[in-house]
């Protein structure tokens, strides 16, 4: 690298650039301790509130048989992610550095094993779930220019792939403004969810009650027996997904070994109360017939309700579902960025931007990825297949948790919980993955599958050292190449 390559501060000075996200004389490369406690608040809150409270109500009914069932199975998975959450507290305290699952899964069971949660989450779960969520964000700001039908795919997509440009952009240009965004976007949507759950009591004020006077009968024709009990598990987790994700930014996190586990208690509970009570909210005024028969239950809710400012509810779905492509790209990025510092992708993607310090290369990367995913005609055929590996990487990790405290009995532990904790835990994690094998065996199959096709590229990419010289020249050009274009160097130790 060139003087002037360092020579930051007078480059910044002559093109007009912000001196506060320039470097410093002496100051290291590196990923900046910036998210302070309510940055991680706001990183948990608003990657669980995104589109699952406003889809997932219908599933959750029908699996559960009754609204007294349905409201149990809500309050029952919030318990489930407290529960996960506070293992993941532990783990996130014991081994500080960032990538979540993948660098415990490092750390206890070695680099093969790791690399397979990568390449799983590098394949299928990141950007299958950005591009998911993506696409509902697009879903819902066309959707009242298109009252009597569905909006053309093709303009979802466009819109989808600017949501993703623009949050990758802001993301490459500075983790304040992204954790800015966060902050803003997380507090818009529990407002937006406030007042359901405040027009909600409303209704109750007035006598809207007919829903729950009989809660516990069948109120459905179905679901009420173990089967169906998974599937409304299945449909509640499904919208508590992302209460893990702290763990992927833990290097970032300002006094992680308080503000880790504060978040966390701060959180769950939070997310827990406003769902149940939204749903309440909801059955006020829908029927079980019509929530059954509705695909977005919250603008039911909102032509029932809101009348003329019915389009209020596809902007509050908007808000969150925005603030929940940010909170995915946030932590992908600090995946890819981890997985490569560790060998297990191209040295490139470890690379952080000598200004403004962030993962830029493993930030484009993720956006990339997403991008493609939104080619697929049908994105959403991958949700089985994602939700599988997500419960195995989450299994894993609790494995770890119990492996260590065998292992390294005296090992500094700021937070230690009971054993029977993780225990417990992994018990109920064990059936999330035994009833698929059941339910959708070849979802499952294709899970397993999925994973175990990045063994040769495991052997190819990292075990195998000799690689030919025209090989290694090629790859050694492109990385300085994407050096030079990006203005990005290795992270200093």
């Amino acid at each position: 690298m060139t003087k002037d390559k360092y020579d930051v501060k007078s480059r910044s000075k002559e093109n007009g650039e912000d001196s506060s996200l320039t470097q410093k004389d002496g100051e290291k490369v590196e990923l900046k301790r910036r998210i302070t406690l309510f940055n991680g608040v706001a990183i948990i809150v608003g990657s669980i509130v995104g589109s699952g409270i406003f889809l997932t109500p219908k599933g959750v009914l029908e699996g559960a048989g009754s609204v007294g069932l349905s409201l149990v199975v809500w309050a029952g998975c919030g318990v489930i992610s407290l529960v996960g959450a506070l293992c993941y507290a532990e783990l996130g305290t014991t081994i500080t550095r960032s990538g979540g699952d993948y660098a415990y899964m490092l750390e206890a069971f070695g680099p093969c094993m790791a690399f397979l949660q990568l390449w799983a989450n590098l394949i299928i779960i990141r950007p299958t779930a950005q591009a998911l969520v993506a696409l509902t964000f697009a879903y819902y700001v066309l959707q009242p220019s298109f009252s009597t039908c569905d909006p053309p795919l093709m303009a979802l997509k466009l819109l989808a792939a600017l949501c993703i440009s623009i949050l990758t952009f802001v993301n490459v240009y500075s983790v304040r403004a992204a954790t800015r965004i966060q902050d803003i976007f997380t507090v818009a949507k529990i407002l937006s969810l406030i007042i359901i759950i405040i027009t909600g009591f409303v209704l109750i004020g007035q006598g809207e009650t007919e829903y729950f006077e009989n809660p516990w009968e069948s109120s459905t024709g179905k679901g009420g027996d173990i089967s169906g009990i998974s599937l409304a598990l299945y449909n509640g987790l499904f919208a508590y997904a992302g209460w893990n994700f702290l763990n992927f930014v833990t290097e970032e996190m300002i006094d992680p070994f308080k503000n880790l586990p504060r978040a966390i208690y701060i959180s769950i509970p939070i997310v827990t109360a406003v769902y149940i009570l939204t749903n309440i909210a909801y059955l006020t005024i829908i029927s079980p017939y019509e929530m059954l028969n509705s695909n977005a239950v919250a603008v039911t809710f909102g032509y029932k309700v809101f009348s003329v400012m019915a389009w209020i509810v596809p902007v509050f779905v908007s808000l969150s579902t925005f603030g929940g492509v940010n909170g995915l790209l946030f932590t992908s990025g600090r995946l890819f960025f981890v997985g490569a510092r560790e060998g297990h992708l191209p040295d490139f993607l470890s690379m952080i931007h000598h200004r403004r310090f962030t993962p830029m290369p493993a930030m484009l990367f993720t956006g990339l990825l997403s991008l493609v995913m939104l080619v697929a005609d049908d994105v959403s055929s991958l949700i089985n297949y994602m939700s599988f590996v997500q419960w195995l990487s989450v299994g894993m990790s609790i494995v770890n948790l119990i492996y260590l405290r065998i292992k390294q009995p005296d090992r500094h532990r700021p937070i230690k919980f009971p054993l029977f904790i993780p225990f417990l835990f992994l018990v109920f994690v064990l059936f999330l993955l035994v009833i698929p094998l059941y339910a959708a065996p070849y979802d499952t199959g294709m899970a397993v599958v999925i994973i175990l096709s990045g063994v040769p590229v495991y052997v190819l990419g990292v075990v195998w050292k000799s690689k030919p010289k025209i090989v290694t020249n090629f790859i050694g050009s492109c990385t300085v190449l994407g050096q030079k274009v990006c203005e990005v160097t290795k992270q200093e130790d």
